[in-house]
């Protein structure tokens, strides 16, 4: 059989279709080769924390809103679904980074950046939320450091761009 005859048999065309799709997820999932950097498995860590109070004060919101007394149930429902949804980004996001996944960074470094605003509404609020705010500002930081570190990228796969024609 000519490989123009090859090609045409939709069989065959199936079979390649499915072997390219096969080499490139595999080539997708395989991590980079070496030992995950400590940078890199601080930063998922403390995305998975961040992730997992969210998940908390989202649990806690919405067991309140259901059997306690809020001024608006619906209100203290649908802000801990909200958080409870919300909790899912920063946590695949660590799960990403420690499975050294190239597109978990964006998401990490999304959530870092969005947590700076509420930080400083924590902080400005005073009380016992300054603490919280100082926490939450620091985590942040901490992560965007590490993310942001030569290490880290090269780990997941990043490298400078080639940009010579």
């Amino acid at each position: 059989m000519s490989s123009k005859q090859h090609a045409e048999n939709p069989e065959n065309a199936e079979r390649a279709g499915k072997a390219g799709n096969a080499e490139t997820t595999a080539a997708d999932s395989t991590a980079p080769a070496g030992p995950r950097p400590a940078r890199l498995t601080a930063a998922a860590a403390l995305a998975a924390v961040e992730g997992a109070a969210l998940a908390a004060f989202g649990a806690y919101v919405l067991v309140m809103g259901l059997t306690g007394d809020p001024d608006s149930p619906r209100q203290a429902e649908t802000g801990g679904l909200t958080l409870l949804v919300l909790a899912a980004l920063p946590l695949a996001a660590a799960r990403g980074l420690l499975l050294r996944r190239r597109w978990s960074r964006g998401p990490a470094l999304i959530v870092q950046i969005m947590a700076v605003p509420v930080a400083w509404t924590l902080i400005s609020t005073g009380g016992g939320m300054i603490a919280a705010g100082v926490a939450l500002a620091v985590t942040a930081a901490a992560v965007l450091a590490l993310l942001v570190n030569p290490t880290a990228t090269e780990a997941l796969g990043i490298g400078p761009r080639d940009t010579s024609s």
